[in-house]
């Protein structure tokens, strides 16, 4: 069972928020600080355990370093350019 299209882009977008503010790339997300910070985020964050870790990683290393993007189009999506509408 796969998670609906809502859900899986806030546990994208967000793990990816919470990866900037803390300084640290996306790129890296399955790897040292990174992945420490994401697994607690998981852990702690109802919604996004809803999600598999591993799959919001394999996201997260596809985003584009340059610039804002948001990820759209629930587990068969993509980054876009900007910002996400919601939330």
């Amino acid at each position: 069972m796969t998670a609906p299209d809502a859900l899986f882009e806030l546990a994208v977008n967000r793990a990816a928020t919470t990866l900037l503010g803390l300084g640290l790339s996306t790129r890296d997300a399955g790897q040292g600080r990174a992945w420490t910070a994401l697994g607690k985020w998981h852990a702690r964050t109802r919604f996004a355990r809803r999600v598999p870790l591993l799959v919001v990683v394999d996201c997260l290393n596809r985003r584009p370093t340059e610039g804002e993007w948001f990820w759209q189009g629930g587990s068969e999506g993509d980054w876009k350019p900007g910002r996400a509408a919601f939330p």
